[in-house]
């Protein structure tokens, strides 16, 4: 039920399927297929979840999409942006900690990016108590973009060789990888625009 959901809103959003908005950043540099970026602030709504990995986006989507749709004081309508973005909390990923995703007590926070304009002030309160919202500030990211299936293993390939990359040019980073899913399910897997994240001291 919780999948059939996901992929009827997100099917529904032509703003998430055509990536009409996404966050503002500026590409800083290139390590091989690894792009290092400098993000500006934006606002997020976010849930947590429990896990496992490939549930926690079905479980977080329609909540999420209940407030962008209108479950909200005021019932204000919002447009979708892209990505998605999942990770898990709150273990901490050290440089030499194996690259799997795995679920952590706490679970995963599933994001939806709001549209530039929309701030603290003037977001509309969510009518779920279970949603935050909150500002994530400007940071730099490592990024390894990929597409294909949303397999635990295509991850696991991914986040090695991103965080390969980083260490062999000695780069740190802090806190746990994010994954960003910029397509719906509906998109042909070798369409899927997918990233992982991590942030750079």
């Amino acid at each position: 039920m919780h999948r059939r959901l996901f992929v009827t809103a997100l099917a529904a959003s032509p703003a998430l399927s055509q990536a009409i908005e996404e966050p503002d950043f500026e590409l800083l540099r290139r390590l091989g297929g690894v792009e290092v970026r400098q993000y500006a602030p934006y606002v997020v709504a976010e849930v947590g979840v429990p896990g496992p990995a490939d549930e926690a986006g079905n479980r977080a989507f329609p909540i999420l999409a209940g407030y962008i749709f209108g479950k909200n004081q005021g019932e204000r309508q919002l447009a979708m942006t892209a990505p998605v973005t999942q990770a898990p909390v709150p273990q901490k990923l050290a440089m030499t900690a194996p690259v799997t995703q795995t679920a952590a007590d706490g679970g995963y926070v599933v994001q939806f990016v709001l549209p530039k304009g929309v701030t603290l002030a003037n977001a509309p309160v969510p009518n779920d108590q279970r949603i935050r919202l909150r500002e994530v500030p400007a940071r730099r990211l490592a990024v390894i973009r990929y597409s294909g299936f949303w397999s635990q293993a295509n991850y696991d390939e991914h986040l090695a060789l991103l965080t390969t990359a980083l260490r062999e040019v000695g780069q740190p980073w802090t806190g746990e990888p994010v994954l960003s899913r910029y397509d719906p399910p509906i998109t042909p897997w070798f369409l899927r625009r997918n990233e992982i994240w991590l942030e750079l001291p």
